[in-house]
């Protein structure tokens, strides 16, 4: 099966979601009394479940009442609406009593996945990524923001200054996956433009397979083990407080680094990539290589971003 997948910057899943869900409600049918929504502050949240991405809204309960609807009758219409403009980037559920369900396809996180390989991440861009989906439509991961803090400096590496033993970790994590990398393109399971990462945003330039094959020939993900089901669901979680932190309360970005690095040696341990798996199913191999890379363009940005702290290349 033949995808096309984005070679330029992206947006957060939640931000992309929510920027449907604003320009739906934008519409004539919801825009004259919809004074449940201030600000563009849409409810919506991440369910747990590794085993999909999924998102719920409980948009419709909170304009049942300004909108005179039924809620079921309100949840409805949305998504019919919606169904309208990303039909194949999220498989849309209502349920009851009027909950909102949104489902990332498998197509659209390969798309996400290799836009963290190839993207910018936490950097603005006017023209965004656009792939066409399997209903023709675009999937756009630079879409309107939501509300944002102020973008945090750019990181300057300081010799003298301390790295807390906490971190340490994390850095190993970051430097695992250059190595990993590195040694991957030597062996020419992938293959590389510049062999050694350069402080450019796209730290790393895939020259083959382009794009990584994330997906079987049905188009469902390749991968499926719990551990890197549980990887990415903490990259999806840790873009999503990047792009769209939350506006209650601070998250603490050492925990959330140090779950992620923990993320990442379940997955390293249990997920082979040299030996059988790469003579058997190099495809495989090479989806999980992709993983790696996006591993480490998200931990790079929360070391160097988030925490003001170096993000090695080896140690």
């Amino acid at each position: 099966m033949y995808y096309k997948l984005p070679v330029s910057k992206y947006r957060s899943i939640k931000q992309l979601l929510h920027s449907y869900l604003i320009k739906t409600l934008s519409i004539d049918t919801y825009k004259a009394e919809n004074v449940g929504i201030e600000d563009k502050k849409i409810p919506l949240h991440k369910d747990r479940d590794e085993n999909r991405v999924l998102y719920t809204s409980s948009v419709s309960l909170q304009l049942s009442k300004s909108q005179n609807w039924k809620t079921m009758q309100l949840a409805s219409a949305i998504a019919s609406d919606l169904s309208r403009i990303c039909g194949d980037v999220f498989s849309i559920q209502i349920v009851p009593p009027g909950w909102i369900h949104f489902e990332l396809t498998d197509t659209a996180l390969a798309t996400w996945l290799q836009s963290l390989v190839v993207g910018s991440l936490g950097e603005d861009g006017e023209e965004g990524s656009r792939e066409q989906g399997a209903g023709g439509k675009e999937v756009i991961f630079n879409s309107p923001p939501c509300p944002l803090p102020p973008a945090p400096l750019p990181f300057v590496p300081n010799p003298q200054s301390p790295i807390p033993n906490s971190l340490f970790a994390v850095q190993h994590a970051h430097a695992r996956c250059c190595s990993l990398v590195l040694l991957a393109h030597r062996e020419g399971l992938i293959k590389l433009r510049e062999p050694v990462p350069n402080i450019s945003p796209a730290f790393w330039n895939v020259i083959s397979p382009k794009p990584l094959p994330w997906l079987n020939c049905d188009g469902t993900l390749r991968l499926n083990h719990p551990d890197e089901r549980h990887l990415i669901a903490e990259l999806i979680q840790v873009v999503d407080n990047i792009e769209c932190p939350d506006i209650n309360g601070s998250v603490k970005w050492e925990k959330v680094a140090l779950n992620l690095s923990q993320a990442f040696e379940n997955f390293w341990c249990n997920c082979r990539i040299w030996g059988e798996v790469k003579i058997r199913s190099p495809e495989l191999t090479q989806a999980r290589l992709g993983l790696l890379m996006a591993t480490q363009s998200v931990l790079r940005y929360v070391l160097e971003k988030n925490l003001g702290v170096f993000a090695p290349l080896e140690l």
